[in-house]
């Protein structure tokens, strides 16, 4: 009997432990899902905050829409190949942006004298073609990308558009 009177206490026991032991398993499990959550919470606000912060980067490198500048109309002599020959042009200048504009505008004098000379150098044989044309649009953002003065700021031209082109 005395086997029987030690043995009842230790159920007691036993069974005293094991809520002890389902709660401690209880507790840790509640940890593990807490931890989990705070984790999975943790990712996705650093994953997903990123997104919009890459967005707005995104939008800050987005092309600024074009700026055009319209110039007066040109009307040289061209060089002599048969006789006099005229060319009378339109163009309009797209710029890389309105600060561009200001800066064109404050050296419109050497502009539209470098735009004379240039023009008036050709020769009508070398401007009819369509390859002529592309070929003196480059030399027209060439020559306006050079500074108006010594250590000056040159000029970003980002194309030439013929509005008018006529040769006579």
């Amino acid at each position: 009997m005395a086997t029987s009177g030690k043995g009842a206490p230790k159920k007691a026991e036993d069974s005293e432990s094991k809520p002890k032991k389902s709660k401690l398993m209880l507790i840790i499990l509640i940890l593990v899902v807490v931890l989990g959550a705070g984790g999975a919470a943790a990712w996705y606000f650093l994953v997903f905050n990123k997104a919009p912060a890459e967005h707005q980067e995104a939008k800050a490198q987005a092309p600024k829409p074009p700026v055009f500048l319209p110039m007066d109309v040109f009307t040289v002599n061209l060089q002599s190949e048969e006789g006099e020959r005229f060319l009378q042009t339109g163009l309009t200048l797209q710029l890389a942006g309105q600060e561009q504009v200001d800066l064109i505008k404050l050296y419109m004098p050497h502009v539209r004298s470098r735009l004379l000379l240039l023009l008036s150098s050709k020769k009508a044989s070398d401007i009819l073609s369509a390859e002529g044309k592309n070929k003196l649009a480059q030399e027209i953002i060439d020559s306006l990308g050079q500074p108006f003065s010594p250590g000056g700021p040159s000029v970003k031209v980002m194309s030439v558009l013929f509005t008018s082109f006529v040769v006579q």
